[in-house]
This record gives structure tokens, sequence and C-alpha cells, in this order.
């Protein structure tokens, strides 16, 4: 059913003033009516639909923790590996029995998990993603950090809290951030696993056949790197990014035989100037860790160490602009604040950034999937 705005007859509103909500909107807000539409057959499908819909935002952080729970306890690995029952599972995650049914029970109704006329517990297709999707499982595992920054969302929103998120990730202040080796090898990891996704959608959204070198800034241990290595053979390849993740970028290229055309020059954008020679420049999930001033230097930097011709590939996740959507701007946005330097952009904003920084030739394909990513490249004409 289409929400319509049928306003009530009113004198003309001046300048700047607020415009009431439709009279469709304060009438379906009664409770008179609520309780007429339950009751009467034609609206008694769409109140109840939306009573769930309202029902799920309010237990949404309760789904949250069981899927937390789920991912903590190893559950998903144990499961693939065989069907069990409850009191087998007992034993392999160390929870009390009437605690883990009611947490099985949970799952199966989130549809993580079935119960077989057996008793025994067995993956459904969505809670097998969580063992076989690279990197789900891990950013799951680290989301009680920003859940902490979020406890109390006034205060958040008013820029009141002091959030852990941006010491999780503490890389993004600048190059003095990612010389703790255990806070680089988290970050790297996490990265690295979710890349996966990344270049697969990146790269079925947009061809490099026609390029011959290309630079990835900020590309961490080398993960995008490789998956345009396989995929495009001839093509050689420049990582640049802080010298604390140089060693893995290194060993992946190896493993991967591509240490003969993947070259690594250790560095940081904000200190240090651009490798030159590539006809085609990324930034896979890099402008939304920045403020805009950054972002301009870099697409500046990125416009001058492009010939004529060549090309940038921006790839990350994005809000949906003036058509909001769930992934960029009821997580990404919040996940961004939470972290304190950056921010999600719609396709639209990079794009103007883009031409700020003198691009031409600006596209925005539909992405495949937005809540992994999306992309915007530019080409330098002049």
């Amino acid at each position: 059913m289409k929400d319509l705005d049928i306003p009530l007859a009113k004198p003309a509103l001046p300048p700047g003033a607020a415009k009431r909500s439709g009279r469709l909107t304060r009438l379906v807000a009664s409770r008179g009516f609520q309780s007429w539409a339950a009751r009467f057959a034609l609206t008694r499908r769409l109140v109840r639909s939306e009573g769930e819909a309202m029902f799920d935002l309010v237990a949404g952080f309760c789904h949250s923790q069981i899927l937390l729970a789920f991912v903590r306890l190893k559950l998903p690995e144990i499961l693939l590996d065989r069907e069990m029952t409850a009191e087998a599972l007992v034993s392999e995650v160390n929870v009390p029995k009437e605690r883990l049914e009611v947490l099985l029970a949970a799952a199966n109704a989130l549809n993580l998990i079935k119960r077989r006329k057996s008793g025994r517990y067995a993956l459904t297709t969505r809670g097998a993603a969580l063992a076989g999707v690279p990197g789900l499982a891990g950013m799951i595992d680290h989301h009680d950090v920003l859940y902490r920054d979020l406890a109390d969302p006034v205060a958040f929103f008013r820029g009141e809290v002091e959030t852990e998120l941006a010491g999780f990730w503490p890389y993004v202040f600048g190059a003095g951030g990612a010389t703790d080796p255990q806070t680089t090898a988290t970050y790297s990891q996490l990265m690295a696993d979710s890349q996966v996704l990344v270049a697969e959608d990146t790269l079925a959204m947009t061809a490099l056949s026609d390029c011959e070198h290309i630079l990835d800034i900020g590309g961490g241990t080398g993960a995008f790197l490789a998956a345009v290595g396989a995929a495009y053979p001839a093509l050689r390849m420049t990582l640049f990014d802080l010298p604390a993740v140089a060693p893995a970028a290194s060993e992946r290229f190896a493993q991967a035989g591509l240490a003969d055309r993947a070259q690594i020059v250790p560095g940081s954008f904000r200190d240090d100037p651009l490798p030159q020679g590539a006809d085609l420049i990324s930034l896979v999930r890099v402008l939304y860790d920045h403020a805009d001033e950054t972002v301009i230097a870099l697409l500046r930097a990125v416009y001058a160490a492009l010939p004529v011709g060549g090309r940038v590939l921006i790839s990350e996740p994005m809000t949906g602009g003036d058509a909001p959507q769930r992934a960029g701007d009821a997580y990404f946005a919040l996940y961004c604040m939470a972290m304190r330097t950056g921010r999600t952009r719609s396709q639209a904003q990079i794009a103007q950034l883009l031409s700020q920084a003198g691009f031409d030739q600006i596209q925005t394909p539909r992405a495949r999937r937005p809540f992994i990513t999306s992309v915007v490249t530019g080409v330098r004409v002049s």
C-alpha cells in the first residue's frame, strides 16, 4: 500500500514554517483508527504487517545479541561440521542446557538454524553464510564496541559520547595509529577477509581490460589487488599503504603468484607523494574513513598522479542519497560517525567531490549488493 499525503485545508504557511503531517498520517497515528483497522478485514493485514515491522525494530538489539552469541560460541562452524542435539551441544559450547535451548530457539526463529524431527539442529542457508562468507563472522564479532557506543543513542547523536570505535581503529587518525602490531593485525585480517566480496562486486561493476597499471591506495594486505591480478593476468599492480601492512601484503602476493607484477610502496597518502605511472587508481573503502577536506585533497593528488585518460575507481558502502537505504543510512552512517573521522556519502556526493577535484566522465553504476559496496568512477580528461 503506497503512503499518501493528503493535507488538511488550512491557510498558507509562512516561509520556512514546518508543514504539518498529512491527514492520513495523523489518522493512522490515532488509537481509535488502529483499533478499528485491526478488526476491519481490508486493513487487518496491513495493521499486522506494520505492527510486526515495528516490533522487529524494537527487538532488533536482542536479535543482534542473539547473532553475536551464535557467532562467538562458534555454532556456525560446529553445525556446519555435523548436525547435533541440544544435549550434545552443551559440552561443545559450555552453556547450561536450559539457557542453550533458549538461544537455539531464538536462532531458529531468526532462521539461522532449523530443528529436525530427530531433535538435531542444522544450519539454514542463512546460518551457513556465517561459516562460509569471508569476514562476516569477524565483522559481527567486533560489534560489541559499536553497541556500547550506541548505548545512549540520544547522547550519541548529540555528539556527547567518547566513542570506543575510534580507538578500535586508530589508523584512521594517521600513520601513527598503525604502529601497534596487534591493532594492525586485527584490522588487516578483518579488512582482508571482507575484501573478497567487495572485490567480487567491484569487478562486476567496472571493467579494467583497457588498463595497464593499477595503483591501489590504502590497499592493506593486498586482498583487492590479489583479486584484480587473478582476473586480469596482464595488469601491473602497485599497492600503496602504511609500512606496517607491507610484510603481509608481500606474503599474500607471493602466495598468489603475483610477486613479479605487484609492487609495494610503503607510505601514507596524508604525508607522502603518490607513486606515479598508473593509468588506474583505486580507492577501496578509503574515502568513508575521512572528512571532506581530507578526501578532496586525496582526490586532487590522485588526479595529479594520473595521465590524461587515466581513471579513478572508488568502491565502498554508500548512502542512498535522496532515497535512503538500510545498509548505508541505517548502519554504515552510524559506524562512520562512531569512528569520528569520516562519513558515508552517496554516489552523487562522491561524484561531486570527483568533479571538484577535476574529474570528468563520472559514472555511478547500479550496485549489485549495496550492503557490500557501491562504485563511482571518473576520468582525467585534460
